[in-house]
């Protein structure tokens, strides 16, 4: 019995084949959100990049685990379903938020709230078993505090304001961005959340700038107050994260963990490895 496993944000997606808790492959495609992409586009995507791969054993596939960003309603899990479908045929396939992927990568058996903090952001309060209390994230339009796509929202805010250090700005400029870039790949470019988590790799090189650690804590803040205030005796229970920002940012969400009366859990990167533990 092989059992694939697919942890998928709206960056890229981790494949694991487990045989008899054996790992027998890992691969990694671009990432997949039902709410930008249609059925067509993600089997588009696997059917190019995971089963050439995977060809040798597919038939061995007895069971998929998907977990993925945007996978919260019927109709969104449907098309991911649809996809698989498309891609694998008639094998079993379960579809979960990756929320849900977070919570058990994080805390396992263990009462917690789990966090995701990469190109967007999410949390859950997780009681060992399942996700029973959720504060809903509204993308990075309305919301997705803390994530990638804030912080770089954020930043080139105060890039348009004027607000920047003269440093910060004359190093985002020779790094090629400009007013005409930003816009167009906002406003006219498909998943305009990825391009603006793309610029915390550019602020990732100066994150002991102390403005810019002043930023993150501020987006960090927010995400505290929005949504981990709303959870039920949060104050009581260990703060789990898991994705890049939260990860590479850890010394600044430590520190205003602490200010906001939190206590910080397990950082980790992707929740892959956790998955495979859970799953075998």
């Amino acid at each position: 019995m092989s059992i694939l496993i697919a942890d998928s944000g709206s960056t890229k997606t981790d494949w694991v084949l487990l045989d008899n808790n054996n790992i027998i492959s890992q691969i990694q495609t671009i990432g997949f959100n039902p709410y930008f992409q249609s059925s067509e586009d993600i089997y588009t995507e696997i059917s190019k990049n995971l089963l050439p791969i995977l060809k040798s054993q597919l038939n061995a596939v007895t069971q998929i685990s998907y977990y993925g960003a945007g996978c919260s309603t019927p109709d969104k899990i449907q098309v991911v379903k649809h996809a698989l479908y498309l891609a694998f045929g008639n094998i079993n396939s379960e579809v979960n938020h990756d929320l849900l992927a977070s919570a058990r990568a994080l805390c396992g058996k263990e009462k917690g709230i789990a966090c995701i903090l990469g190109t967007g952001s999410n949390s859950c309060l997780y009681d060992g078993n399942s996700v029973i209390e959720n504060v809903p994230s509204v993308g990075f339009m309305f919301g997705d505090y803390g994530s990638g796509a804030h912080i770089g929202k954020t930043f080139i805010q105060n890039y348009f304001d004027n607000k920047l250090p003269l440093h910060l700005t004359i190093a985002f400029e020779k790094a090629g961005y400009h007013r005409e870039l930003i816009l167009e790949h906002v406003y006219k470019k498909p998943l305009p959340s990825k391009f603006l988590a793309s610029i915390s790799t550019f602020i990732s090189d100066y994150k002991n700038d102390s403005y810019v650690k002043d930023l993150i804590a501020e987006c960090f803040t927010l995400f505290f107050n929005s949504q981990i205030a709303k959870y039920t005796n949060a104050k009581d229970l260990s703060i789990n994260s898991v994705g890049s920002i939260g990860y590479y940012y850890q010394d600044v969400l430590e520190i205003v963990a602490k200010k906001e009366g939190y206590t910080i859990g397990n950082i980790i990167k992707s929740p892959i490895e956790g998955l495979i533990k859970y799953h075998s």
